[in-house]
């Protein structure tokens, strides 16, 4: 059997389990399931990945350690700075299993196509030191990374944020934030766009569509990841890309997501694309999609001129 396939079932047995004692009504038997569940969601790989070559001489290590951290805990990161010194950048937030040396082919094509890119590890995620992530710990990541982004980049004009996966449900939490802030305070957002890849409506449902269940999973289940809660409240333009190949997430999860978000919206399905490889097969469509995301108006404008098109070679 196939370890995905074994995966597959130890999550359903682990839903299934965490139902009946829920029902049961044993919390303390479910928190221990609710760890495992961290663990299984998660998955995380140790080391490097099969296919990492190493970083780029261009790339910069760096490290975030804020004071509400414990001791020990740090957020590992890498800047790779675009060519032209005023090129638009991108916080670059991943999904499960793979740490930035897994995700370091994909940060190259953003780098390729004219962008800056900043990407971090999560905690608990190669370098980066801390307990088993949890959803709340993912989502202080980016918030942190994100500080750091605004000075690397302090033009709201230029500021992308990228998430692929489970990625892309910490990155529209963060811009959900900011998307609340702006609205609140009637001011510009702090970001050009929102772009995410490969991404899901809700965790329950992703579960649901690789365990093939129809059991209210997102009642059961302590991660919730509510993607499609949040989509609505971004405040800033939005490109959702999807693989029609995906055999982890279903393209219709995006189209959902797609549906309930507000204009000015784009929607890129990728014919042949899997899971991983959409922006590589998309090519020029992809670079075409981004570019036109840093020149759609959002419903508040924002401080500065429309970026220019950036080189897509």
């Amino acid at each position: 059997m196939s370890p995905p396939l074994l995966q597959r079932l130890r999550l359903r047995g682990l839903r299934l389990l965490c139902l009946v004692l829920l029902v049961l009504g044993l919390p303390a038997s479910c928190a221990v399931l609710q760890h495992q569940e961290r663990k299984l969601v998660f998955r995380i790989e140790p080391g490097t990945a099969g296919w990492y070559r190493g970083l780029p001489s261009a790339v910069q290590e760096f490290e975030l350690k804020p004071n509400s951290f414990k001791a020990g805990q740090n957020i590992h990161a890498w800047w790779y700075p675009a060519a032209r010194a005023d090129a638009p950048a991108i916080l670059y937030l991943h999904g499960v299993r793979w740490n930035l040396t897994g995700q370091l082919f994909r940060i190259e094509q953003l780098h390729a196509l004219g962008y800056s890119v900043l990407a971090i590890d999560y905690r608990g995620f190669g370098q980066s030191q801390g307990d088993l992530p949890s959803e709340t710990s993912v989502y202080e990541d980016a918030r942190i990374a994100w500080a750091r982004f605004q000075t690397l980049q302090p033009d709201p004009a230029k500021r992308l944020i990228y998430g692929h996966s489970l990625g892309g449900a910490v990155a529209i939490d963060l811009a959900a934030e900011l998307g609340r802030a702006a609205a609140a305070g009637n001011t510009p957002p702090a970001a050009r766009g929102l772009i995410v890849e490969s991404t899901f409506t809700t965790l329950a449902d992703a579960a649901a569509a690789a365990t093939k269940t129809a059991l209210p999973l997102r009642w059961a289940m302590s991660l919730k990841f509510d993607s499609i809660d949040k989509i609505r409240e971004i405040n800033m333009p939005l490109l959702v890309v999807h693989g029609l190949k995906d055999d982890y997430i279903p393209p219709r999860l995006s189209q959902e997501l797609f549906k309930v978000a507000l204009q000015p919206k784009q929607l890129l399905l990728v014919p042949g694309g899997t899971h991983n490889n959409s922006m590589s097969l998309a090519g020029k469509d992809y670079a075409r999609a981004i570019n036109a995301l840093l020149r759609a108006k959002p419903e508040h404008s924002i401080a500065g001129p429309v970026p220019s098109a950036v080189p897509t070679s």
